[in-house]
């Protein structure tokens, strides 16, 4: 058995391949390091009790000065760092494709460059082979027709008082402290794939769930009777009537219902993903359900019914 000396350390950090199309060409933007003298894609470490996601785009804001939307999540980079104190440790990258959606573009001092760079270019001047496997699945992914996605964010409410406490009308019992919480940290996690629109039910601890994001937004809040528990115990259709609507818009959006609503909006999102692990997650979940304040980010591809799901992201709630 590892002692605790010989444990490693494990170094979180996150990063994205800002990318454009541009005369036809796929591109993508490099940092240069002038410290190491090395080119690579801009990343970072987590600040501590961040989300991977938020730490992404954050980075790619400070080294690039370029404002980022995430799109699908590609492979994760894995590597020694040699030893502090005694210990081993391992660096943890992840990292999202991401469109530019803003920013001035003036940089920071760590990053003297920014290179927007055709993708055999881009091979060629990244210093670390295992940059390439990025890079490779955002090209392949381009050649597919499955990079330029758009995000559909499926949000459980956040924790709310319990039934049994509560003696006004269940649609306005409020989210608890914790709850409260939870939705202030939607702020920064929703930000990060920039949704457009923003559906929620009329119930109190839906729409206070996303409240937040929508007075930092702008965005306002849309109501509909059908994702709230009675209005789907009046009519179950009508949840995955509104979910087909925002299929057929294809751009980018927040949906917030409760429990009893999940299996066959995320049953019906499985129908339009391809056999895989997105299609598997999105049974599973059906079947097993999201934490409350959990948030699923569903990359699709296409709208209507040539919509397709690309690929599945569970951010959970910390305990």
């Amino acid at each position: 058995m590892a002692t605790q000396t010989e444990r490693a350390v494990l170094v979180r950090a996150a990063g994205v391949l800002p990318w454009r199309v541009q005369d036809g060409r796929l591109q993508f933007a490099l940092v240069h390091r002038p410290r190491y003298n090395d080119w690579s894609w801009p990343k970072g470490k987590l600040e501590r009790g961040e989300e991977w996601a938020l730490a992404a785009t954050r980075e790619t804001l400070e080294e690039t000065g370029l404002e980022v939307r995430l799109g699908p999540p590609l492979p994760t980079s894995w590597y020694g760092l040699g030893t502090k104190d005694g210990r081993p440790q391992l660096k943890q990258v992840r990292y999202w494709a991401g469109t530019v959606c803003g920013g001035s573009g003036a940089l920071e001092h760590e990053i003297d460059e920014v290179t927007w760079l055709d993708a055999a270019q881009a091979r060629e001047r990244l210093s670390y082979r295992r940059d390439r496997e990025q890079l490779d699945a955002a090209t392949e992914a381009h050649s597919e027709g499955l990079l330029d996605t758009w995000t559909l964010l499926i949000v459980r409410h956040a924790v709310a008082v319990g039934r049994g406490s509560w003696k006004g009308p269940d649609p306005q019992r409020p989210l608890t402290p914790v709850g409260a919480r939870r939705a202030d940290r939607l702020v920064a996690l929703l930000h990060a794939y920039r949704p457009q629109h923003l559906l929620t039910s009329p119930s109190l601890r839906c729409t206070d769930t996303l409240a937040h994001y929508s007075a930092y937004s702008g965005l306002p809040l849309t109501e509909r009777r059908g994702l709230s528990e009675e209005g789907y115990a009046e009519g179950p259709a009508k949840a995955v009537k509104h979910l087909r609507k925002v299929v057929e818009r294809g751009e980018g959006t927040a949906l917030c219902t409760h429990g009893p609503v999940l299996p066959d909006l995320l049953g019906h999102l499985a129908g339009q993903a391809p056999d895989g692990h997105g299609a598997r997650m999105l049974t599973r979940l059906a079947r097993n359900g999201l934490d409350k304040g959990e948030v699923l980010a569903v990359q699709i591809a296409g709208t209507g019914d040539g919509a397709r799901v690309v690929d599945v992201e569970r951010h959970r709630p910390s305990s």
